[in-house]
């Protein structure tokens, strides 16, 4: 990916036909082997890191006139501290396995026209001193990276990146995720799983993409679309399959005869209706050892407006024991209060988001100062409750 990226954009091609030791890294433009002078008037190589601004696959005019430096403090030729391009020096994780020691501002009157631009301006900073200690010191050192950029995504992912979030973003890549339902909450699951970058997702469902589940599903889809009557995981990997590599489709409902299709995964969702089908499914789980969250809602129309509860229930090894209560397996839905088949899209991405930010939970990513087990939000009040917790 990070050749082809480089190819397609001027600016990224000329960095590298001049000879700029420069790689995609995730969301960043690294340049590699950039020299410099350190305070004991050493000539030592380092790194320039530039967030990156994409449409797409084409470079867009840099969004911050910053770029990290991983290496010690940059000096002049006799090592005293180039002071004016100082913004802040502390050790950074920056995601992908990119580091830094410090951040250096240097800004243009009219700011970076491109990253041509702002990262040769950097490396001059830097290289021209050390090129006064050592006459061949140069960033222009014509190589390549022998291996590039390996992802889950079809174009690279910046959002992590560029807001610093990218190694708690790391802790998804090895996943091998399954969503076991694909309706109104499970496509909602799938479309926010898709934009991480976990290794697989797995969409299993034996039903067809109807005209009701167009208004309860994320995206628009067309008359045409809907007249072919696909079937719901086709139709949405054709959507999300544009964005992340690793869809796999399984348009069957899960029986004795294909539970199979589970094996190898590190989690899943299970967003479908109670009965034999989902014990089966829940005991498999159990017996791989795999962590799982299932999702529950229950509405009433009630004197003209409607009143429920949305449920999240997590269940990990050493951690089942609440499960069976706070779940049922009653054919035809779950009982009491969760009965009902009511189901609206605000409360069926508001049940995806509980679930989904529960895995991140579970995983590292968000803190997780309860270890709730189980959560309801009832819309009457707005009264979210975690009454299982760790």
């Amino acid at each position: 990916m990070s050749q082809k990226l480089i190819n397609l954009n001027p600016d990224l091609k000329r960095l590298r036909d001049e000879g700029y030791f420069v790689q995609i890294v995730g969301g960043f433009l690294v340049m590699r082997e950039v020299p410099y002078v350190n305070a004991q008037r050493q000539v030592k190589q380092a790194n320039f890191i530039s967030s990156l601004t994409l449409a797409g696959d084409l470079t867009r005019t840099p969004d911050t006139h910053v770029a990290y430096f991983d290496g010690e403090y940059p000096c002049l030729a006799d090592g005293t501290p180039i002071h004016q391009i100082s913004h802040s020096s502390g050790d950074l994780v920056l995601g992908n396995g990119v580091t830094a020691k410090h951040s250096f501002s240097s800004k243009p009157s009219a700011g970076y026209s491109d990253y041509y631009h702002k990262m040769t301006t950097y490396a001059a900073l830097v290289s021209g001193p050390a090129a006064q200690v050592k006459s061949d010191a140069s960033a222009r050192v014509f190589r390549v990276p022998e291996e590039e950029e390996n992802s889950s995504f079809h174009y690279t992912e910046t959002a992590s990146d560029r807001v610093g979030i990218g190694a708690l973003t790391q802790k998804l890549e090895g996943e091998k995720i399954a969503i076991i339902g694909v309706g109104g909450t499970g496509s909602y699951v799938l479309d926010f799983v898709a934009k991480t970058p976990v290794r697989e997702i797995r969409i299993i469902d034996g039903d067809e993409f109807l005209q009701h589940n167009a208004f309860r599903a994320p995206g628009a889809p067309t008359l045409e679309e809907l007249r072919e009557a696909p079937k719901k995981v086709d139709y949405l990997k054709g959507i999300y399959g544009r964005m992340h590599r690793g869809i796999v489709t399984h348009p069957v409902q899960l029986t004795a005869d294909n539970m199979h299709l589970l094996d190898g995964i590190t989690f899943a969702f299970l967003a479908m209706d109670g009965g034999d089908a989902k014990r089966r499914i829940v005991e498999r789980l159990e017996a791989m050892d795999v962590s799982f969250i299932d999702v529950g809602m229950g509405l009433e129309l009630v004197d003209g407006s409607l009143g429920g509860i949305v449920r999240t229930t997590a269940s990990a090894p050493g951690k089942r024991d609440h499960f069976r209560s706070r779940v049922s397996f009653a054919d035809g839905g779950e009982a009491n209060v969760y009965s009902s088949n009511i189901q609206v899209a605000d409360l069926n991405a508001l049940n995806a988001v509980m679930a989904v930010i529960k895995w991140k939970k579970m995983r590292g990513f968000y803190r997780d100062l309860e270890g709730e087990l189980h959560s309801s939000y009832t819309t009457d009040g707005n009264i979210l409750t975690n009454p299982e917790t760790t």
